[in-house]
């Protein structure tokens, strides 16, 4: 058996640290070997430039890497959480592929063609679109 190894940056258990008793944190983890990875201090150094639909967002800082987003279908049953991850992409829980825009990753949760901007929600209940909106009036 492999041995596993996992690295939390500092922001990380800081935002560990700072949970409530009652707060759920999500933490995405993803497959990768030595060969693939640069080495610690590199990677502490280099920046994520992200990308797609969500990049300006996250240039911005209205939204965040890490940032945890949901969406509630009451009507069909269904709900969803997503991760942002610092390259603009969403990794929906229980999928393996993170998705390069939200109505792909809304799509895969419904089964069929989503307006991922109106269903994502922030933590503080604002939709992507209404931040998309904030966007365009500064």
């Amino acid at each position: 058996m492999p041995n596993v190894n996992l690295h939390f940056s500092p922001s990380l258990v800081d935002r560990l640290a700072a949970a409530g008793p009652d707060e759920t944190i999500h933490i995405a983890l993803s497959l990768g070997s030595v060969l693939d990875s640069p080495p610690a201090a590199d990677a502490a150094e280099r920046k994520v430039a992200p990308q797609g639909p969500l990049a300006e967002l996250l240039l911005t800082g209205l939204l965040k890497a890490g940032d945890v987003l949901s969406f509630q279908q009451r009507r069909a049953g269904r709900e969803a959480v997503a991760t942002v991850v610092a390259d603009g992409r969403l990794l929906v829980e229980g999928h393996s592929t993170a998705y390069t825009s939200p109505s792909k990753a809304a799509s895969a949760v419904t089964q069929s063609p989503a307006n991922g901007w109106v269903l994502w929600r922030t933590a503080d209940g604002r939709t992507l679109d209404a931040l998309r909106q904030e966007l365009q009036q500064d």
